[in-house]
């Protein structure tokens, strides 16, 4: 039996938990306290990154799997939210960076040119995370690993006839207990932000751990649930992918 391995997304996790207020303008995708996060500031982003990596008209242009993974509007709304967020922070509790995130290195893991605005925005986003300290290692609940195993399964990562107590020994580990303390101690740090975001963009989550091909295995809602339930341990829009070797 085989359980795809975990993917640290990066270095440092995310945690975000909205207070109450129902602010709605025209044209805002995000609000973070009085900072507008505008649906054409989205769109330029989005235009931008479509400039600055066309799609190759020929089939053989590009290898397999090496396509532009040009960002969604949810992914460049999470990027900003959390950008504001961490900005924020910092500056109140006098975080520094611990290290620079170079661009390339960004642009090379989601394939896209350098020079690509969202790229730098990423690159900025975790050289800020970089600076935020994170908990002790957390040793997930019996539900968390419940949730985990049945995102797995969502995603084809793990498979189907496999129990949790044989998914759970693979999966539960170094990464996985990790990436929930940063998400706790990330997410009571902001907690006190007002962040709200357009009905359009919920549930907005933000990736903290994944399975291999990018499916969430740990993620941490931003701003509004969609529904009421609320989940950190979420797999939305699972990509299938050959087997990978077992967590450990």
């Amino acid at each position: 039996m085989r359980v795809r391995r975990l993917v640290a997304v990066a270095s440092v996790a995310v945690g975000l938990v909205a207070l109450t207020g129902c602010r709605s303008e025209p044209g805002v995708a995000a609000y973070v306290g009085d900072h507008r996060i505008t649906e054409d500031a989205v769109t330029e982003i989005i235009e931008d990154a479509q400039a600055t990596n066309p799609i190759p008209t020929g089939t053989d242009d590009v290898p397999p799997g090496q396509e532009p993974q040009l960002p969604g509007r949810s992914q460049v709304v999470s990027t900003l939210v959390l950008g504001e967020v961490c900005e924020r922070i910092s500056a109140a509790e006098g975080y520094r960076p611990e290290g620079q995130v170079d661009p390339a290195q960004v642009a090379q893991g989601i394939g896209l040119s350098p020079e690509t605005g969202y790229v730098r925005q990423v690159a900025d986003l975790y050289t800020c995370l970089s600076g935020i300290p994170i908990g002790a290692p957390v040793a997930p609940t019996e539900q968390e690993l419940v949730d985990l195993v049945a995102a797995g399964k969502r995603a084809g990562a793990v498979p189907a006839e496999v129990t949790v107590e044989q998914a759970a020994a693979q999966l539960d580990g170094d990464q996985l207990r990790q990436a929930l303390a940063s998400r706790n101690s990330l997410r009571e740090a902001v907690e006190t932000y007002d962040v709200t975001v357009n009905p359009r963009y919920r549930p907005l989550v933000f990736p903290v751990l994944s399975f291999t091909g990018q499916a969430i295995a740990v993620g941490v809602p931003l701003g509004e649930p969609g529904s009421d339930a609320v989940t950190d341990i979420s797999t939305p829009r699972p990509r299938p992918e050959p087997a990978a070797p077992t967590a450990g």
